[in-house]
């Protein structure tokens, strides 16, 4: 083993008189190099070629190994992986965190479903581990009794059959254990990865902030329904939840939600679509416009949040005037002025209106501004698709306004602004610039197909 290891160095020497003309600098050059050539491990390959040899004395010529040198140890300091262990570690981590962003896609549907049918304050208490169900006639009478003393049985379903209490619980009690059953789903694997190496320290930290945050994401549900809970303010008002507290609830799963796929991303896609430096420079471009319509799509969705906190979707179903007038006199009203923006129905409206319109048109800015811009196909078709979900959106969210907040549209809506999302996830992750190593690699301009 030993022998085998001195043989480059063995071969070098005998090839010594080819390299006299070489001056000393160049000789120190190169005996640099060959430690850093064992220092990355790349001697074994080399050595295979070396045995592979019909005559056994395979020696690359000095300007190529440098440059198979150079560009392997760029790789191994530009490039960071997110997970040990090969392609297949990596496959199976990605699918993992991809299948763990699908079920909080899923219980973003799911809390919205629970909302828009009014089942969330059917449940009046709450325990962080969770527990069965009712089983009995008996245990379900004790259940409604409990419900019967909430402010929202009294104002809004009093009256109410046995059979409509239980399907009102039954969302809630699936939508709560349908986020347990993630934190399961979740943790199981996390520690099979990490008892088999694969996790990095980076992704560690990642995970388990994620992890954290998805736990809190419960306290958060239950500090949300328990302002549903208390008596309304006035005797007029209905019971509903805290449109802050629920804004922090949604806002909560869209962090969880973009955390896993951009981390999912990462895991499976360490480098991105490159193919020249024209395009890496048209995605850089790219990127500075991509970046402020994101947090312009993130600002939207947020406002969506008060918009169901303050049930405001039913107060002005025409479009686009709101009634008979484009802005409503009542919108500055409330006091401070801040509360406005938060609290008041027709403000909180508005502002949905228009942070959805300027998030089309900055949408479609972006695609016209990038038509002619050098980027790769993956980026121009991710544009496109953004663009093309935009405007469904828009249209999902007048069609939900005008028919007055059904289920299967609202639901659509809130599912279309996590859709939209995911979009501007995969564009930012896709423009991203490459690694060093890599960019030096690549050609100018991309080859014509």
């Amino acid at each position: 083993m030993f022998r085998s290891r001195l043989t480059p160095f063995l071969l070098l020497k005998s090839n010594r008189k080819a390299l006299c003309n070489l001056t000393e600098t160049t000789s120190r050059v190169l005996n640099e190099e060959a430690s850093r050539f064992f220092s990355l491990g790349i001697a074994r390959r080399v050595f295979h070629n070396i045995r592979s040899s019909p005559k056994g004395h395979y020696v690359p010529p000095l300007r190529k190994s440098s440059t198979l040198l150079s560009v392997t140890a760029e790789s191994k300091e530009g490039l960071k992986l997110l997970v040990n262990g090969g392609p297949r570690a990596q496959k199976m981590v990605g699918i993992w965190l991809f299948g763990s962003a699908a079920w909080v896609f899923s219980m973003v549907v799911l809390g919205g479903v629970t909302r828009l049918t009014r089942s969330g304050l059917s449940m009046t208490d709450w325990k962080f581990t969770g527990g069965l169900p009712p089983l009995s006639d008996e245990e379900w009478l004790l259940e409604f009794e409990k419900y019967k003393q909430s402010p929202e049985y009294k104002r809004v379903n009093r009256g109410m059959s046995i059979e409509d209490f239980k399907f009102i619980y039954w969302m809630e009690y699936a939508h709560r254990m349908w986020g347990r059953a993630l934190g399961i789903m979740f943790a199981l694997p996390f520690s099979y990865f990490l008892r088999k190496g694969y996790i990095t320290l980076r992704l560690g930290l990642k995970l388990s902030s994620l992890f954290a945050l998805g736990a809190g994401q419960g306290l958060i549900g239950w500090w949300m329904v328990k302002s549903g809970l208390e008596e309304p303010p006035s005797e007029y008002a209905q019971p509903r939840v805290s449109p802050y507290r629920l804004a922090a609830h949604l806002t909560s799963a869209f962090v969880i939600y973009c955390g896993l796929l951009w981390t999912g991303l990462s895991v499976v896609m360490p480098e991105p679509p490159a193919g020249s430096k024209a395009w890496v420079q048209g995605a850089a471009k790219v990127k500075r416009l991509a970046l402020p319509v994101s947090l312009l799509v993130g600002i939207t969705a947020v406002s969506g949040a008060f918009v169901a906190g303050n049930d405001a979707g039913r107060a002005y179903n025409t479009f686009p005037k709101m009634g008979d007038t484009w802005i409503p006199e009542d919108i500055f009203d409330m006091k401070p002025l801040i509360r406005n923006f938060f609290e008041n129905t027709s403000t909180v409206q508005l502002d949905h209106r228009i942070l959805a319109t300027s998030t089309l048109i900055s949408i479609g800015s972006l695609w016209w501004l990038t038509r002619k811009v050098a980027i790769h196909p993956a980026v121009r078709a991710l544009i496109g698709n953004t663009l093309g979900m935009a405007a469904l959106q828009v249209t999902l969210g007048i069609s939900t306004l005008l028919s007055y907040v059904p289920v299967s549209l609202g639901s659509a809506h809130q599912a279309g602004a996590l859709t939209l999302m995911t979009l501007m996830i995969l564009l930012n992750h896709t423009v991203r610039r490459p690694s060093p190593s890599l960019f030096k690699s690549l050609p100018k301009v991309a080859k014509k197909i």
